[in-house]
């Protein structure tokens, strides 16, 4: 009672405000116009708007606009390489007020450790961080996976503060062929927010898959694909990643008529891509650069992906909504001044009034050591399966090609780029190794490896030979769990992720300098990618189409199975 009485007396100007941003305009998303105006607060929320207000605290923002807070709707926080606290620091100054994660990275390790540990770190963060329960732990029956969670495991945090609904439902075979264990999940989330993952789905089979009451997507690579999606009910996340970037393909879909059915997301973005081009500020000035009207991208960021996931408290400013603002130079540039989190200003010394929280997963890399003839592929007749990499998606293509014969073994063949990668088990449960072929790494020499292998998280390497190879995996367990770079013979890049094999101890800054020492020496290798280490990271993706590789072997994606 008393919290409302103060936000009454200040929203009608019987007493000042705790905070007045007085002499800027504001975008208003409902008419698509600048109103100039001051904007009260008090407390976590906006009381004022379309009038002159006096404030124990005045801060002049003449010439600039103010627009809501954004609203990640799809990352895992795993992916920036950094701990939920870090990533906090990373991007809130970028205009970030709220993220909506899934931490199915962590879980796949550590199964509900993982999930407490961000639960945890989400009641910490300035930066209001939603968590969605992951869906597919395992993904699939394809890989081996670090954890196991059944519906009974996740049901005892349904209820927590933090948590916002059923994470993206990957495993859309099984929804479509009713496999109970998804079933279960599904019938368990009925009524609340069901997050979905059905990259190419469509026509009956994608009609299946809404019945079950998923209502989002971020898989959509082509205009039709989205709008197909959307005359169905779904609402669109417009993603660009470091590695999986549509952006640039989905700008058809973003106009007018079909902003409230759209939002914005990163899925996974390193803090080097975020220090050279931005977050989602970078997506906003991305479109606007490409004729996407203002209002459209900013009601993507802010009020159509705050009411996708039923946060009804934010995503306008106006009265009564949360005060979670940014202070930009302009709509076409979005370069944040100024940001506000629930009505606290950002800066170094609010970060400091959180508690810190203990990592998991620090002895999570349990693999076995591997020599260069592990690596053997026995020579055959005919053409081999090739994973055939596409910059900038993780969809890869089956590719087959003859491919040269040395003695009993089948090898590399550089002049169609094709070089050897392998998946090692690393959850210290099978000892599983699988090795296959890969096109599109560009690298002449050396290896890299990682132990960010979506979604089991086991090592995978590339290389162009097996003696590098073996050394590049054998340093990951060393260092419990990261990326290594090696050439000829010698470690040339590496950067430590202890926790659960996925996530560094260290400051962003640091993460940032070393990621991009990193790139340099995968580039020195010849490497063609933009993003090497996150594309690999993709690799062992058994939901994306249509050929991948697991610590099980080579993966048909579209027909589900092992190929022999």
């Amino acid at each position: 009672m008393q919290k409302l009485e103060r936000l009454i007396d200040q929203g009608t100007r019987r007493e000042p405000a705790d905070i007045v941003l007085k002499g800027g305009r504001f975008f208003d998303l409902v008419t698509g116009e600048l109103v100039a105006s001051d904007i009260a607060i008090c407390e976590d929320r906006i009381v004022g708007t379309c009038g002159d207000y006096s404030g124990k605290t005045e801060i002049d923002i003449s010439g600039k606009i103010v627009v809501p807070g954004f609203i990640d709707t799809h990352l895992h926080i795993e992916s920036s390489l950094i701990t939920p606290h870090e990533f906090d620091r990373c991007i809130l100054p970028y205009g970030v007020t709220t993220v909506i994660c899934d931490p199915h990275e962590i879980a796949n390790v550590l199964g509900t450790e993982g999930l407490q540990y961000f639960l945890d770190s989400a009641e910490e963060t300035i930066m209001d961080i939603r968590v969605q329960l992951s869906s597919c732990v395992p993904a699939t029956h394809l890989e081996t996976s670090g954890a196991d969670l059944p519906i009974e495991r996740l049901l005892p945090f349904r209820k927590h503060p933090k948590v916002i609904g059923l994470a993206e439902m990957m495993n859309y075979p099984g929804v479509v062929h009713k496999d109970p264990v998804p079933l279960a999940k599904l019938e368990a989330f009925q009524g609340g927010h069901i997050d979905g993952h059905a990259p190419l789905l469509s026509g009956y089979d994608l009609n299946g898959y809404l019945s079950t009451g998923i209502r989002t997507d971020h898989e959509c690579t082509s205009a039709g694909e989205a709008l197909e999606k959307i005359r169905k009910g779904m609402h669109i996340l417009i993603r660009e990643g470091s590695v999986s970037k549509d952006l640039h393909a989905l700008l058809p879909i973003m106009t007018e008529r079909l902003s409230p059915f759209l939002a914005l997301c990163t899925d996974d973005r390193n803090p080097l891509d975020i220090a050279e081009e931005g977050h989602l500020d970078f997506l906003i000035r991305t479109a606007i650069a490409h004729g996407v009207e203002p209002l459209v991208a900013y009601r993507a960021a802010s009020i159509s992906a705050a009411r996708a996931f039923g946060l009804r408290d934010r995503g306008l400013v106006a009265p009564g909504w949360r005060a979670d603002l940014v202070v930009i130079d302009s709509l076409k540039n979005c370069k944040a001044d100024m940001v506000f989190a629930a009505g606290r200003r950002v800066h170094d010394a609010l970060f400091a009034t959180r508690k810190a929280v203990e990592p998991v997963g620090l002895d999570s890399v349990r693999a076995r050591m591997v020599h260069a003839s592990d690596f053997g592929v026995p020579a055959r007749d005919g053409d081999s399966s090739v994973l055939g990499v596409i910059p900038g998606k993780i969809i890869t293509e089956h590719r087959r090609y003859r491919l040269p014969n040395s003695g009993n073994q089948t090898v590399v063949d550089f002049t169609n780029d094709i070089l050897k990668i392998s998946v090692i088990e690393r959850h210290g449960k099978n000892g599983n190794m699988a090795t296959g072929f890969v096109q599109g790494f560009g690298l002449k020499k050396g290896a890299i490896a990682s132990t960010v292998g979506h979604d089991s998280h086991n090592i995978c390497v590339v290389g162009a030979n097996e003696d590098d190879m073996a050394l590049a995996a054998n340093r990951l367990s060393e260092i419990k769990g990261g990326f290594v770079v090696v050439e000829d013979g010698k470690v040339t890049g590496e950067i430590a992720l202890p926790v659960a094999g996925l996530m560094s101890l260290e400051p962003f800054e640091r993460v940032r300098d070393t990621l991009h020492h990193l790139r340099q020496a995968a580039y020195a290798l010849g490497s063609t990618l933009q993003e090497p280490f996150l594309q690999l990271a993709f690799m062992p993706l058994p939901v994306i189409p249509h050929l991948k590789i697991s610590d099980k072997g080579l993966v048909d994606v579209d027909k589900f199975e092992l190929i022999e």
